[in-house]
């Protein structure tokens, strides 16, 4: 599937990220290195990932839960907002990609604030909510779009009230408004961004940063 990060016109898009985004050092480079990836297009951009940072700032969040982490930059942006004894569960499946991730973590100095958890996302969602729901402060979602609704349903049921949700793709590079594309994956999100729409459990928005991105705050 071949989708493009940002839904502005290039020139803009390179205006954004050049000047609406902040990066470190070792972020940046997490971010190049990445981007080499046949699977780079699953890497946020670097001003989704200074928002993100922002929001968990705002959110004063000490608790934050991320599922699908793939090579750590988005992870490495919320973590270095989290006050020195937060944390950050980070839910992925693959070794491969976050063993790149943990290369940065370490390097940054904030693996401390990350439990990295490998395995289906719902399994440690379920896990998590086990041991006390209305926990969490945050939550970013960015993985298998089939599972974006069990993932949804978990976070609001992890998240404290007024913890706020972050859902990545929900423009899904335009697709989700062309008829043409009726794949499972562009249902899903046309199914979601409808519920989120009509759900009174949480007032939301969907804003149009990088390929969509939906914020949900628990009432």
């Amino acid at each position: 599937m071949d989708y493009h990060r940002s839904l502005l016109p290039a020139p803009l898009d390179d205006y954004v990220r050049t000047v609406g985004a902040r990066e470190t050092d070792v972020q940046r480079r997490l971010r190049e290195e990445t981007a080499q990836l046949p699977q780079a297009g699953m890497q946020i951009g670097a001003d989704e990932a200074t928002f993100l940072a922002l929001l968990v700032r705002v959110q004063a969040a000490r608790r934050a839960i991320e599922i699908g982490t793939f090579t750590g930059y988005s992870a490495l942006a919320m973590a270095s907002a989290l006050p020195d004894d937060g944390r950050l569960v980070c839910c992925d499946i693959s070794r491969e990609w976050t063993a790149i991730a943990e290369r940065y973590w370490r390097e940054a100095g904030v693996n401390g604030r990350i439990e990295l958890r490998i395995g289906p996302a719902a399994d440690t969602l379920r896990a998590l909510a086990s041991q006390g729901e209305g926990s969490f402060d945050f939550a970013f979602i960015d993985a298998d779009k089939a599972g974006y609704d069990d993932y949804y349903e978990h976070c609001l049921r992890l998240l404290r009230p007024g913890g706020l949700v972050a859902i990545d793709n929900t423009l899904w590079s335009g697709w989700v408004v062309d008829p043409a594309h009726d794949d499972a994956d562009t249902a899903a999100l046309r199914r979601l961004n409808r519920k989120i729409h009509d759900d009174q459990r949480v007032d939301a928005c969907l804003l149009s940063i990088g390929d969509g991105l939906t914020l949900a705050r628990k009432r």
